[in-house]
């Protein structure tokens, strides 16, 4: 540390002369005080302090230096990825290697445990020293003031003028640094000043503070350092850069690793056996470099990046961290968090191994899906057949195989996809709490002429008319039970003109589904009263929303807003008050036990009340080994998108297949069944080891009485199978981008 070097260098002639004269005054003070002892000296340093502890620099009484935060899986041990501006996490005195401690001192204050802050004796000898233009300029700075330094040269809350102003190479800076480490030692034990330093220390390749250095040169937390080790990170940090075995001179490292050895041979911290036993042994080095951010997730599992953006975005939105979106950005990257976060590893495997079971990396089509824990929120597994990665494409290929993009939660450019016939479970709800009864009977015919004025194809004399997919297996007298189990559309369109169709979307809305298409928005805020193909799932949303959409009725119609974490812990240890469940009820609980009863017919359940003789998804219930489960199948016009979201009490997971680059390209009606195996695969990674759970039956008073007198539909000859609205796909993607 070549401080007053620095300063003899740079200074006026007329400075310059100040200088030497100083260090005449200091050369005679230094012989005059080698005759002192000991403890007269310390307490000539401690006296010649001017200032209190209390008159610190709040940075120097509680430390502000900017910390790595850590993301954690829902084990809380396995590292998702970290954030920072700069590499560095404190650890405690004890989480050092005693011979890394010793090392430091040997180092760079072999007086440490005797003065009382500034060592008189060396800063005599250096500015002496300096003054002469010796070979080896020497700084003199004990490590209380290398400390008092490093604090204010990298404290965020200070000014980029103030921070550059504590390596100032002026005697004003320097006797100002003396004075503060004064005041630090006479309220700071000598250990935890040694701890403070340890964890703010420069040792070069990107790494401060002791944690980050045994990392990044040798791969293993501070506490397993050996003597070897721990004498070569001591020596970097006199000269980092020059120093680094890693970025630097490796030959300089082991010549600087020898000195500290001798030192501490010269201290008695080790024998002269065990020094000559340490330079004997060879560098070996094992560099490990710390993700820094989404896109550098733990090697293998770059799936994990989408959410790790979710829950970055979720960050942003959060006060606790800051006033404004930069504040809290900052304080991700240098506020030293610990964050334990809900992603299950397990169900993330399954989630991620499904859906590139469906679609490869290297398809255009995406299988994005998403798992939430009923009762909670708490996102459990975010996947898709992409790399999150800013690594470019080939040619011709947009969003495939690496992209950034939020294809699972939605955001940015990502408006969503239309899921089909899950929307179903919206219009069921209205309708069960408008006073209808799951026994609410219907003669559905293949096709059925609504109010809605359309023209073209799918319309019926000027209006629309929308038809069933299968006429054979779902027109006649339906119920909820059998018509969502069978997906009937002309059931549910007309239910949906029972209710009205601005209840239907009000409902869809409060179990949390976001328009995010402005085309969609303006019809939920502008015209949903005439939205009539609402119900057949032609609005756009996301695996995430759909999947906490039923996680609401999983959860007797208790709605808890998405959070991707569990507790996050500050610096310091103390829990931040964010990422509880924010859970409030939106539905009676009998209705949404009514919806998920009749949600058990599509997957090859029965309802307890018997009413389930259909469905589109029967192999669910082989895949759950009969264990309760519910769900949903949907099927966009010309089957643009397939979508399955299944549910038992404790998970709930969607999963929606689409091209996200080009909605005109259909996926066709054969993945489905693909759709269907995978989500439910999830479903049984996310329950196994649980106790099985069994659906709260509905009451009596709800389900009504099975055969209640018929309203008739007219009927339409014509069967052509159009399962959404008239107008054509290509049509509404181009009104939807303007």
């Amino acid at each position: 540390m070549a401080i007053l070097g620095s300063m003899a260098a740079s200074r006026s002639p007329l400075s310059r002369l100040f200088t030497v004269l100083l260090a005449g005054l200091l050369a005679g003070l230094a012989l005059a005080v080698a005759a002192l002892p000991g403890n007269l000296l310390l307490g000539l340093a401690t006296r010649s302090a001017i200032g209190s502890y209390a008159a610190l620099p709040d940075s120097l009484r509680t430390p502000a230096t900017p910390q790595r935060s850590y993301l954690y899986a829902n084990d809380g041990k396995t590292l998702i990825t970290t954030f920072y501006d700069v590499n560095r996490t404190d650890v405690a005195l004890a989480d050092i290697a005693p011979v890394m401690r010793q090392a430091i001192v040997a180092a760079e204050d072999r007086r440490f445990y005797s003065h009382g802050g500034a060592d008189l004796r060396g800063l005599a000898r250096a500015l002496v020293a300096n003054v002469k233009g010796g070979e080896t300029e020497q700084g003199g700075s004990t490590l209380t003031m290398q400390y008092v330094r490093n604090v204010l040269k990298t404290d965020p809350t200070r000014t980029a003028e103030e921070r550059a102003a504590a390596t100032d190479p002026t005697i004003g800076r320097k006797i100002q640094e003396i004075r503060y480490a004064s005041a630090l030692e006479q309220s700071l034990g000598k250990d935890e000043i040694l701890n403070r330093y340890l964890n703010i220390a420069y040792f070069g390749s990107g790494a401060y503070g002791i944690a980050a250095a045994s990392q990044k040169y040798f791969g293993k937390p501070p506490a397993q350092l050996t003597l070897a080790e721990s004498a070569l990170l001591a020596g970097l940090v006199q000269s980092p850069d020059a120093y680094s075995p890693i970025d630097g001179d490796s030959d300089a490292a082991l010549a600087r690793r020898s000195y500290v050895l001798d030192s501490m041979a010269d201290t008695g911290a080790i024998t002269a056996a065990q020094a000559a036993q340490a330079k004997a042994e060879p560098l070996t080095l094992h560099p490990t470099a710390q993700p820094n951010g989404c896109t550098a997730v733990a090697q293998g599992h770059d799936d994990w990046g989408y959410f790790c953006d979710y829950l970055r975005r979720w960050w942003v939105t959060q006060p606790a961290f800051g006033a404004t979106v930069p504040e809290r950005e900052q304080a991700l990257r240098a506020g030293g968090y610990t964050v334990v976060t809900s992603l299950d590893p397990q169900v993330q495997a399954t989630a991620q191994q499904q859906a590139t079971k469906v679609y490869g990396y290297d398809n255009k089509r995406a299988l994005p899906i998403a798992a939430v824990q009923p009762g909670t929120g708490q996102v459990l597994a975010m996947a898709v057949n992409r790399h999150y990665s800013l690594a470019d494409n080939p040619a011709g290929q947009a969003n495939y195989p690496n992209t950034v993009n939020p294809l699972i939660s939605g955001g940015a450019s990502v408006d969503g996809y239309q899921a089909g016939s899950t929307f179903k479970l919206f219009t069921m709800l209205a309708a069960l709490e408008s006073g209808r009864t799951l026994s609410t009977g219907f003669d559905a015919p293949a096709k059925l002429p609504t109010r809605y004025a359309a023209e073209g194809p799918g319309s019926c004399d000027g209006h629309w008319c929308p038809a069933n997919a299968n006429p054979d297996w779902m027109d006649g007298y339906r119920m909820m039970w059998d018509g969502f189990g069978r997906s009937v559309n002309t059931y549910f369109v007309w239910l949906a003109e029972q209710v009205g169709q601005d209840k239907v979307v009000e409902m869809a809305q409060r179990l949390g589904i976001t328009f995010r298409a402005d085309t969609d928005a303006a019809f939920a805020k502008n015209d949903a009263a005439n939205w009539g193909s609402f119900t057949l799932g032609v609005a756009a949303t996301t695996p995430l929303d759909l999947a906490n959409a039923y996680a609401t009725v999983a959860a007797e119609g208790t709605y808890c807003t998405p959070v991707p974490v569990i507790s996050v812990t500050d610096a310091k240890g103390a829990k931040v008050p964010v990422g509880q469940p924010s859970c409030k009820r939106v539905l009676d609980a009998d209705v949404a036990r009514a919806a998920a009863d009749a949600a058990r017919c599509p997957v090859g359940q029965q309802s307890p009340y018997g009413q389930c003789n259909g469905g589109t998804a029967t192999g669910v219930n082989d895949i759950l080994d009969g264990r309760p489960v519910a769900g949903k199948t949907g099927s966009s016009e010309e089957n643009a998108t397939e979508t399955f979201v299944g549910f038992t009490p404790q998970v709930a997971v969607a999963g929606i297949a689409a091209n996200p680059d080009d909605p005109t390209d259909s996926v066709g009606s054969a993945v489905q069944a693909k759709v269907i195996d995978a989500v439910a695969r999830v479903i049984a990674t996310a329950v196994k080891g649980q106790p099985e759970k069994a659906f709260v039956a509905p009451s009596r008073e709800l389900a009504g009485e099975p055969r209640r007198p018929v309203e008739r539909a007219p009927v339409v000859p014509d069967r052509r199978s159009d399962r959404d609205d008239p107008r054509s796909l290509l049509q509404r993607w181009l009104d939807r981008r303007g």
